[in-house]
């Protein structure tokens, strides 16, 4: 059973749509699926439903930001199946109106610069539930400032000490509800908590934290950003404090930094098993 437990969608920064990103995965033989927007689980619904239509089972789940004050990093942590979703809404909703917030503020930075219009923008962030950078980049390609996503441009603008949206750029932590706050509360939902990618925000002092408080239950270990030494890391640790190790593409179509497809990165047989025979109780 092929399981891809991390991607995105036109929900927060993917540019495919739920609907293609279920076929895709039918196409790639992933059987189990996880929708893992960032901050939002308005997927839950219609992915379940189309899910059913093209034989993938779409496990729920979300991605939510958050904040290692102690190291003053930040940190993204997965929820999946989650038994009482409502629990999780006001997180969602105060993260992405922080997001949304800041979005709208660098988009007019930018917009000081490069005279396009903020409708370019919106038409790119019109299905998601704030404006990412990915959007405010797609429609400066449009308008020729740029060949590239990811490169000077991006770099120019968004370049947290020197950026033209550097002050901006480091705002964006300050609307992140603190890292034990969110896993606590996916435990208060019925959900699993996982740490997405530990090796992105150098994390694995955090996760080592967690585990041993119990505060967290896995790991990412299977993730393009990770080599075969950091997750052999990551799986040592995960079998010292009894954690679920996972894996997943991190796919977000065109506006990944690399290219990559569903299905990439798997997660193992049996830890998907745990996943879905994994019970929480609800605080």
């Amino acid at each position: 059973m092929k399981a891809d437990l991390h991607c995105h969608t036109t929900i927060s920064d993917g540019s495919l749509g739920i609907s293609d990103i279920i076929k895709q995965a039918d196409r790639d033989d992933v059987r189990y699926l996880a929708i893992t927007d960032h901050d939002s689980l308005a997927s839950l619904s219609r992915s379940a439903v189309l899910g059913k239509r093209y034989n993938v089972t779409v496990i729920p789940a979300a991605e939510f930001s958050a904040f290692d004050s102690a190291r003053g990093r930040k940190v993204h942590i997965l929820c999946y199946m989650p038994e009482k979703p409502d629990r999780l809404e006001g997180l969602c909703l105060r993260t992405s109106e922080g997001r949304m917030k800041l979005g709208k503020s660098i988009a007019m930075r930018v917009l000081e610069k490069y005279p396009i219009t903020l409708e370019s923008i919106l038409r790119y962030s019109a299905g998601s539930k704030a404006i990412y950078k990915c959007h405010i980049m797609h429609a400066l390609m449009d308008y020729g400032y740029t060949t590239n996503l990811y490169g000077d441009v991006y770099d120019e603008i968004f370049d947290a000490k020197n950026g033209l949206c550097a002050s901006q750029v480091r705002q964006e932590a300050d609307f992140y509800p603190d890292v034990r706050f969110v896993t606590t509360l996916i435990k208060a939902s019925g959900g699993i908590s996982v740490m997405a990618h530990p090796k992105v925000y150098d994390s694995m002092d955090l996760l080592e934290e967690l585990a041993t408080e119990g505060a967290i239950d896995g790991a990412e270990v299977w993730h393009s950003s990770a080599d075969e030494t950091f997750r052999d890391q990551v799986t040592e640790l995960a079998e010292q404090y009894g954690l679920i190790t996972t894996g997943g593409s991190d796919f977000h179509g065109f506006y990944n930094h690399y290219a990559i497809q569903i299905g990439s990165n798997p997660t193992p047989e049996g830890e998907l098993e745990k996943i879905l025979n994994h019970k929480i109780k609800a605080l």
